[in-house]
């Protein structure tokens, strides 16, 4: 019982606090996603120097994470300052391959190839979140922060993980067909599609509250990218854990986790909605 009020309280603040900074402002977002990067970037440069011997540089890796959200953010708003900080993470990026020569490590192959890895893998979707709600209204000829397309991506996260749990744990006995028993042995093909169809059904009640945003076919488009790449996001945080031997990534949110279990699903997801739309546009 003890467990579940901790687990229970962490994910009513988690979620508190994304939707209340998505939705309050677009400055109270980058602060948010900004801090999600950093944590998740330090927390993935601790697991690669405890279990593989790494030696990330793991603040200056975060802090390149938080300077390229912010130049694609700036972008997004047609900022002046948006060279300057392209320019910051360059040079940021220069200094954690020049850095290489000086660290002493055994493996600096190792190391550079890792941090890359990590800008690409958690950095880069954080710094994309702009391009789904930073939009340009025609009417007016000026940029518009629309914060309904960020905060549907994560409710279509979470009504699928919720009903893909629900109806695997109801349907598996049933139906038990894995989806992917190499890499997570508790996933069902019945879970996946019973969260997919879930998921659809949230699209069409979200089309409902906001009908003027884009037509329904362009909302259930969008609840499959997240359904689909979701679940694979998911499933490669899963095989990192699996090669590293660790159940959790971290222990920094009681009772779910580490920032990785939390934003697994959306690392991939958010690129993949950003392609969606421009595809669709």
């Amino acid at each position: 019982m003890k467990n579940l009020i901790i687990r229970t309280l962490t994910g009513a603040v988690y979620v508190l606090l994304l939707v209340g900074c998505t939705v309050y402002s677009p400055v109270s977002a980058f602060f948010f996603f900004a801090l999600v990067a950093a944590a998740t970037l330090w927390e993935f440069g601790t697991l690669m120097n405890t279990h593989l011997g790494a030696r990330m540089p793991r603040p200056i890796n975060a802090m390149t994470g938080v300077v390229l959200v912010a130049a694609v953010w700036l972008s997004a708003i047609a900022s002046p300052q948006t060279a300057q900080m392209f320019a910051l993470y360059g040079l940021l990026m220069l200094y954690i391959i020049i850095s290489g020569l000086y660290r002493h490590s055994q493996k600096p192959l190792q190391d550079w190839a890792l941090c890359f890895a990590s800008q690409l893998y958690i950095a880069l979707p954080f710094a994309l979140l702009p391009l789904l709600c930073i939009v340009y209204d025609a009417g007016s000829g000026t940029l518009a922060y629309n914060w309904i397309y960020p905060l549907a991506l994560f409710i279509f996260l979470w009504v699928n993980d919720t009903f893909a749990y629900l109806c695997g744990c109801t349907l598996q006995k049933y139906i038990p067909y894995k989806l992917f028993p190499r890499i997570s042995p508790k996933k069902s093909w019945v879970g996946s599609i019973g969260g997919g169809l879930f998921t659809l059904l949230a699209a069409f009640i979200i089309w409902r509250w906001q009908p003027e945003t884009m037509p329904l076919w362009r909302w259930i488009g969008f609840a499959l990218t997240v359904v689909v790449f979701g679940t694979w996001g998911d499933l490669v945080e899963s095989l990192i854990k699996r090669q590293l031997g660790i159940k959790d990534s971290g222990h920094v949110l009681p009772g779910h986790g580490g920032m990785l279990d939390r934003f697994d699903s959306a690392l991939l997801t958010i690129p993949a909605s950003v392609i969606y739309f421009m595809l669709t546009c």
